[in-house]
């Protein structure tokens, strides 16, 4: 039933931003309207038109509500809704989100959603008001709330057609971005805990945690994984651009943009520098970065965290040849561990379909040495829109039709996470009452 509630609210934001009314700067074919109501309910970021100058207030509104429904989970806000009419709902419901948001079905879940709510709300808030003071002229109480919403949700929708790079520079303008998208992105469970552990250390300072768990195992991982992930592309962004004489002259500039594009790149969508004058050795570390993504239960999309860092554990287990794969004070249990594995595979086919679909109809407009030349543009396109990133080295702008369902499905799906096609594809399937004989192949 979710599904079909995010299927509804793109569908209902595609007819509106379709009228004439919401984009007095030009027509819009409703395949344009489609795939900017998807990008914004999937808080992607990829747009066919300029946003700011493009759309009338009606349909930026209509844009911000679907990044807002969409950042926050359309089945959090429906379950939320039925609690506060009073309505009953059901047990599959309650596990689900328990699941997806804090992994504990047996929580509050009245209480857990209202601090869900408040607590979104209360950062879009406080960015928008630190927004307008940094810079009253570049960002207006609509554009600072419009892009406070976009940052926290992880859409990077921007109402100026460079996106930030005119605060390339800007230290404060960055950090409030940055701190946004990461709140975004580490997930309702990790900023839960973060709060209480905050909290824990204020009413009984000077004092150990003795006794007491600082972090859960989930949280530890996010939190150490993500940092790990922003380090090594700021890193690597930093010596690729200088290197290839891309960086600015300002040192402190060129910290901050290779900072500030490590951040983005885990499924935000706003660039401070043009992505499409980047380095392939920078373009190809951000798709791993863009990959990989935000946590469980953010905004955030991509393979996630946990995933990633599971992942390399049983990597490492394999070549030390043990059985376990144990990831800090943990081992993973086998259904984990499957589900690692099928999630990164299929992520990989969906991206390899994807990039062959678009690189096939580019293939048939240009020639063969030009088709080459786009390979990696459209890999990056696809990787961004099933990633639910944004960014784009320029090539959403033309593409044709066909390629923008193929983007828009790219977006779906990796909105609602590969785990989920899988899971409805095996529910159509029926269960086998029998087993085959098992014998070794010879591998590698």
């Amino acid at each position: 039933m979710p599904v079909w509630f995010f299927a509804g609210a793109i569908l209902i934001g595609a007819c509106v931003l379709h009228l004439d009314a919401s984009h007095p700067g030009g027509p819009l074919s409703f395949v344009d309207a489609l795939f900017t109501a998807t990008s914004a309910m999937c808080v992607t970021g990829l747009a066919v038109v300029d946003t700011g100058t493009y759309f009338s207030t009606l349909g930026l509104d209509v844009l911000l509500t679907l990044i807002q429904l969409g950042g926050l989970g359309i089945m959090t806000f429906t379950t939320l809704i039925i609690h506060l009419l009073g309505k009953h709902v059901s047990l599959g419901d309650r596990i689900a989100v328990g699941q997806s948001l804090l992994r504990d079905p047996s929580f509050s879940l009245p209480k857990f959603l209202s601090r869900v709510v408040i607590g979104t709300f209360l950062f879009e808030a406080v960015g928008a008001v630190c927004l307008w003071l940094m810079d009253p002229v570049g960002f207006s109480p609509y554009s600072a709330i419009f892009h406070s919403i976009s940052a926290f949700c992880n859409a990077g929708f921007s109402l100026y057609s460079d996106s930030l790079t005119q605060w390339a520079g800007h230290g404060g303008i960055n950090t409030v971005f940055m701190v946004l998208i990461t709140a975004g992105g580490l997930g309702f469970y990790v900023l839960n805990e973060c709060a209480s552990l905050a909290k824990y250390a204020v009413l009984h300072r000077g004092k150990k945690f003795r006794g007491k768990r600082v972090l859960s195992w989930h949280s530890s991982i996010v939190l150490k994984t993500s940092l790990l992930l922003v380090i090594a592309g700021t890193v690597v962004i930093f010596f690729a651009e200088g290197v290839a004489g891309n960086a600015s002259d300002n040192l402190s500039e060129h910290i901050w943009t290779s900072l500030f594009q490590s951040v983005t790149c885990r499924t935000a969508g706003f660039n401070t520098v043009d992505i499409g004058g980047m380095t392939n050795v920078s373009l190809a570390f951000m798709m791993l970065l863009m990959l990989i993504g935000g946590s469980p239960g953010s905004c955030a999309g991509g393979i996630k965290t946990t995933t990633f860092r599971a992942l390399c554990g049983f990597i490492a287990s394999q070549f030390r040849g043990r059985e376990q794969v144990q990831i800090g004070r943990y081992a993973l249990s086998q259904e984990a561990q499957n589900k690692v594995i099928s999630l990164v595979t299929t992520t990989f086919v969906l991206v390899w379909v994807g990039t062959m679909v678009l690189t096939a109809f580019e293939s048939g407009q240009v020639s063969e040495l030009m088709a080459r030349e786009e390979f990696l543009p459209n890999l990056f396109e696809t990787v961004s829109a099933f990633a639910t990133v944004g960014l784009s080295t320029g090539v959403t702008p033309v593409l044709t039709d066909v390629e923008k369902v193929t983007v828009i499905i790219l977006m779906f799906v990796g909105r609602l996470g590969p785990m989920w096609l899988l899971s409805a594809l095996q529910s159509w399937q029926a269960e086998r009452r029998y087993k085959v004989p098992t014998s070794d192949l010879p591998l590698g």
